[in-house]
């Protein structure tokens, strides 16, 4: 009957998020963080990872191979010059970087909430999930921000659904990282709606952070307003 799609950030350094970021090293129980399982799976053949550069709304339209993904987790081969001590001139060195997971601080997803007619009731689906890297700029004055790479969620699902997530207040009792999503057990905030200007986030309109999260407060509140709307009383 309706349907809207959704764009929201996912801060994993918050408190409630942390079973998502950690642990940066997979553990010998076989803890994983969130970003760690996506990157294993893209690695085996058994993910695709999608360009996230052309922007919101064209999430699986540019496919990624591993090489790809790996240079944009940090990987890669650099030249840098070293001082010699005996010399004391400056030598070319080459320097290979390992991927760095602890870059992706957010995730971005996008996801379709829709009226289920059958049900009577408001339910959500994700569609995609996308890292979102934070690296310091050359000259390690600022923090740039930028999307990784997206996935495709119902492709995800089953590599989520068989890795445990820490669970902070019963450790007897762990959760999947499928289940977490399912039962909303994150904390976010929303990015950006689907609109008529070329889905526009609402950082391109809005200005200073109160407008934003007046914005953000009102694409909720019209999410809630909507099921509310179809029924009769």
């Amino acid at each position: 009957m309706w349907s809207k799609t959704i764009w929201r950030i996912i801060d994993m350094r918050e408190k409630m998020n942390h079973p998502l970021y950690y642990p940066t090293q997979p553990q010998l129980d076989g803890r994983r963080s969130m970003v760690r399982v996506m990157l294993d799976a893209i690695s085996h053949g058994e993910l695709t990872a999608y360009d996230a550069q052309i922007g919101i709304g064209h999430e699986f339209e540019r496919r990624l191979d591993y090489a790809a993904v790996q240079s944009k987790m940090g990987a890669g081969i650099d030249t840098v010059e070293v001082r010699n001590p005996d010399t004391g001139l400056y030598e070319r060195q080459v320097v290979t970087s390992e991927m760095d997971v602890t870059l992706a601080k957010k995730l971005l997803v996008k996801e379709v909430w829709f009226f289920d007619k059958k049900y009577s009731r408001m339910d959500v689906r994700i569609i995609g999930i996308c890292p979102i890297l934070e690296k310091e700029s050359e000259d390690g004055e600022r923090v740039d921000q930028m999307l990784g790479f997206w996935v495709y969620f119902p492709e995800l699902r089953p590599h989520l659904m068989v890795q445990e997530a820490y669970n902070t207040k019963n450790e007897m009792q762990r959760d999947s990282f499928d289940d977490l999503f399912a039962k909303r057990r994150f904390g976010s905030y929303v990015y950006s709606e689907a609109n008529v200007y070329d889905n526009r986030t609402i950082l391109e309109f809005a200005q200073g952070v109160t407008d934003t999260n007046l914005e953000a407060e009102r694409i909720k509140s019209v999410l809630f307003q909507k099921e509310h709307d179809v029924w009769e009383y």
